[in-house]
């Protein structure tokens, strides 16, 4: 019997670009994608779904205490931000003079960078 492979699905969502939160605590909020996980397909966007992390005392640091950091979140809870609005917008697909596939912000037109 064969075992089935998961194809990890393909994000139009990368590092760096700047979005908002729809869903959850954090809703409303903006933020860079910090890190992006395709495996679960979740993603760490910069100051939203902060939790409280407890550290043992270590070199790094001597005291231990309580870090706040950012956990992820589901990739359906948060939508690009369009630079020319500043409002979320969704993302489509476009190919280029040069036949070079490219993101398009859906509410202006305009290429996302």
């Amino acid at each position: 019997m064969e075992k089935k492979i998961k194809s990890q699905p393909k994000l139009k969502i990368r590092k760096g670009d700047l979005v908002q939160v729809t869903a959850g605590d954090s809703k409303g909020k903006q933020g860079k994608v910090l890190e992006v996980q395709l495996a679960t397909s979740r993603i760490i966007v910069e100051g939203a779904n902060m939790v409280s992390k407890h550290t043992k005392p270590n070199a790094a640091t001597p005291n231990g205490g309580i870090i706040k950091k950012e956990a992820s979140l589901h990739i359906s809870n948060i939508m690009l931000v369009d630079t020319k609005t500043g409002k979320p917008t969704r993302i489509g697909k476009q190919k280029n003079a040069d036949g070079k596939s490219i993101r398009i912000s859906k509410k202006s037109g305009e290429e996302i960078k």
